[in-house]
């Protein structure tokens, strides 16, 4: 069966996976969402158990974008998830924690259950974005051959921090693409900028913007809505696509690792087949998570999605009021993937809980444009609960947990990590619920690593610089730096530009005119 993929706006008309993937967004500035969820049954489930990654991403990629070929799906999940990108032949471990029960002062007493931690942090930038962006590029450059296009396609990128950096990665020498990266330029931790700033390629441009992400989200998602700009970069043999989690692209990849862990814990005898468990996932755009909903929604047995954030805990008031409101106060923090207020994967859920009700979806997107708030009302509100809880975790609690969990459990986790597990402490207290638990850990703790050593050691304890910070969080903790950071200070620094929020297509078609 082909699959079409419709706006949650409704104003665009419906196009195949390959055509999804190659626009990012729908032209009348709606997400692509699939026309129908694919259901699954119990024995499918069990039997991705006998899988590797790359066989469970080629199961569940191919009931999501038909008009790909199995063997392109293969070839492009095979050249993915293989040795070369990833430092662990599982790609996404799921490692057990376990001490003689989590005490918490800043989260209450969990008991003495083991927690799963589903580590997504062994790709070639050490963080989740991994898992769909080494595998994005290979899809959009077959959809694009078989398009018949043989323009240049731009990748368009706001990232808060871990997606700028993968996507460059992903991206770099690709041939048929370029790659722009903004990035705001005091919202993301030093490694992060490191990473960004020296990446190497022929077709890659990092451009900082003086402003926080949500300021260069707005951005991109302005020159998208530019038609006229549009028409002037065909004329010029140049296309814009996106590998932000709004891109179908990249969010149908991070599906395929709920169901992974899930098989590891059936593999481990943790679970049996069909009973429930409980993710939790630090979450800023709504994209991981989502991916998570949609796995539930095909049959994953899923008790609960405990959705975690940060001081910015907008979707934690969205979920527990109904109410999405960012007009409030913006919080940098030590977990800056998260540092969001316009979670714009969000909209994909509210099309499912509107019934698909595309004017209804367009009518929030216009009051949080104008307003900067919506209300989807009790109905609305109840339904997200059914599966959804939220919660959120201060900056001191963060730094709690890191240190209480590595001296407890001698586990090392990053800020963001942390902030989930920190959530998941109040979501066990509060409901009291029994399910196995697992963390999406989406961040390696050296991305973090001063943030990291601060809660283990104390303040004043930490030397000033960044890196100096990396190698003494290695004699600390006994974990070695991984490979993609090693050094990462002796790297040259490449890319300069920066521009204020309100230039940022200025700066676009600026890196657009300069050839490598």
């Amino acid at each position: 069966m082909r699959m079409d993929y419709i706006s949650t706006r409704g104003k665009s008309k419906p196009v195949k996976s390959k055509e999804a993937i190659m626009k990012g967004l729908a032209p009348d500035g709606g997400l692509y969402v699939p026309e129908l969820i694919p259901e699954v049954s119990l024995e499918y489930v069990e039997s991705l158990a006998h899988k590797t990654y790359s066989e469970t991403a080629l199961s569940i990629l191919s009931l999501f974008l038909t008009d790909f070929s199995e063997n392109e799906l293969r070839e492009a999940a095979s050249l993915a998830y293989c040795a070369e990108n990833f430092d662990d032949s599982d790609i996404a471990p799921v490692r057990e924690i376990r001490s003689s029960g989590f005490g918490f002062k800043t989260g209450g007493y969990v008991g003495a259950d083991p927690i799963y931690v589903l580590e997504l942090f062994h790709g070639p930038t050490c963080a989740f974005k991994d898992l769909a962006l080494q595998l994005l590029p290979r899809l959009l450059v077959m959809a694009s051959a078989a398009s018949g296009d043989c323009g240049e396609t731009v990748i368009l990128v706001a990232t808060s921090g871990d997606t700028g950096k993968a996507a460059l990665e992903g991206f770099k020498d690709v041939p048929g693409t370029r790659i722009v990266v903004f990035y705001p330029e005091n919202g993301v931790s030093e490694v992060q900028k490191l990473q960004m700033v020296s990446q190497r390629g022929g077709n890659v441009a990092v451009i900082a913007v003086k402003g926080n992400f949500d300021d260069a989200q707005t951005g991109v998602k302005i020159i998208f809505r530019d038609a006229e700009f549009q028409s002037d970069l065909l004329r010029s043999g140049m296309k814009l696509s996106s590998a932000n989690s709004i891109n179908w692209g990249r969010l149908a990849p991070q599906i395929a690792y709920y169901f992974r862990a899930y098989a590891q814990l059936i593999l481990k005898g943790v679970i049996t087949p069909g009973e429930k468990v409980t993710f939790t996932v630090p979450t800023g755009n709504f994209g991981n998570i989502l991916a998570g909903w949609y796995a539930y929604k095909m049959g994953l047995p899923v008790k609960k999605l405990v959705c975690a954030s940060n001081s910015n805990k907008v979707l934690t008031d969205f979920i527990n009021t109904g109410v999405y409101d960012r007009r409030r106060e913006f919080v940098t923090t030590m977990s800056p993937s998260m540092d969001i207020l316009i979670s714009s994967n969000l909209e994909r859920l509210l099309f499912e809980i509107a019934d698909r009700d595309a004017p209804l979806v367009r009518q929030w997107m216009q009051c949080l444009s104008e307003q900067g708030a919506y209300d989807v009302g009790e109905r609305g509100k109840k339904r997200v609960r059914e599966i959804f809880w939220g919660g959120f975790a201060t900056e001191e609690e963060t730094s709690e947990i890191i240190r209480e969990v590595f001296s407890g459990c001698n586990y090392l986790m990053d800020t963001h990590t942390a902030v989930g597990m920190k959530v998941y402490c109040d979501y066990k207290t509060s409901t009291g619920d029994g399910a196995p638990a697992i963390i999406v850990s989406t961040a390696s703790p050296y991305k973090f690593a001063r943030d990291v050593l601060e809660s283990i050691e104390g303040e004043g304890r930490i030397p000033d610089d960044e890196i100096e910070c990396l190698n003494k969080l290695e004699s600390v903790s006994g974990v070695i730096i991984p490979d993609p950071l090693k050094d990462i200070d002796k790297r040259r620094r490449i890319h300069f530009a920066s521009t204020e929020k309100e230039d940022m297509k200025t700066a676009l078609e600026e890196a657009l005119s300069r050839k490598e």
